[in-house]
């Protein structure tokens, strides 16, 4: 696999698990990272001593904010979107203002950030969502609207991977199952159901997800856009 180096890398929510994973794996290629956080303030002040990237405090849900810092990272050769949040429960008795707040940061900010980073990406770039396999299957109550995200996240991928497919530039999702994070632990309460829907029964590694988006943001995989590629030790079969 040959890797293209010195790019200029943004990932979106990258202070903690999936997304600090993905800084240092980029980081470590040799790329150029910028990520952003929205609270973590200290475990993004040690993620980029310890590589190296540049840390911005954005968030998500803030278009403005959020357009106004891909506009100023100037040409991105990669857009690593992974900020995203869940909520989970019966819907008749959650808070509508939570679920939009989801709906922002899972389905608006991806969109408007692919969109705004496509403005100056240069031919062959690389955009990359980080979904959930909740996006095809949802086994469980209470998941209805954090699915609904999910599955928006699909259309988008699809249609935006036609619309920048004539410059070169893939747009791909990463649908990962259960991730061994601070928010969904191995050793949680919940560990034990979603083992039991899964064919290698294990919290996924957030450096295995990291590894494939490397794959994915490399020339070897200039004709993989449009898809959704489901990293979940089988929850889906």
């Amino acid at each position: 696999m040959t890797q293209t180096t010195h790019r200029k890398v943004v990932v979106l929510g990258g202070s903690r698990g999936i997304g600090a994973a993905l800084v240092r794996k980029f980081a470590a290629a040799g790329d150029n990272v910028v990520f952003t956080y929205a609270g973590s303030a200290d475990a993004a002040a040690a993620l980029a001593t310890e590589t190296g990237a540049t840390a911005l405090q954005v968030d998500s849900a803030d278009r403005a904010a959020l357009i106004a810092a891909i506009a100023a990272q100037g040409p991105i050769g990669v857009l690593l979107v992974n900020a995203g949040t869940a909520v989970l429960g019966e819907p008749l008795t959650l808070d509508p203002d939570a679920i939009d707040h989801m709906i922002d940061v899972n389905v608006r900010a991806p969109y408007h950030a692919a969109v705004e980073a496509a403005r100056a990406m240069p031919d062959h770039g690389r955009i990359l969502i980080i979904g959930s396999t909740n996006g095809d299957r949802i086994p469980f109550a209470g998941g209805a609207a954090y699915a609904m995200t999910k599955s928006a996240v699909q259309g988008m991928v699809r249609g935006l991977a036609r619309d920048f497919g004539p410059r070169g530039i893939t747009v791909n999702a990463i649908q990962p199952g259960p991730v061994d994070t601070d928010m969904n632990p191995a050793e949680g309460p919940m560990a034990g159901q979603m083992h039991s829907f899964m064919a290698i029964g294990r919290h996924i590694h957030a450096d295995e997800i990291a590894d494939y988006a490397v794959f994915l943001a490399s020339p070897s995989a200039a004709m993989i856009t449009g898809s959704m590629q489901t990293i979940d030790g089988g929850f889906g079969a």
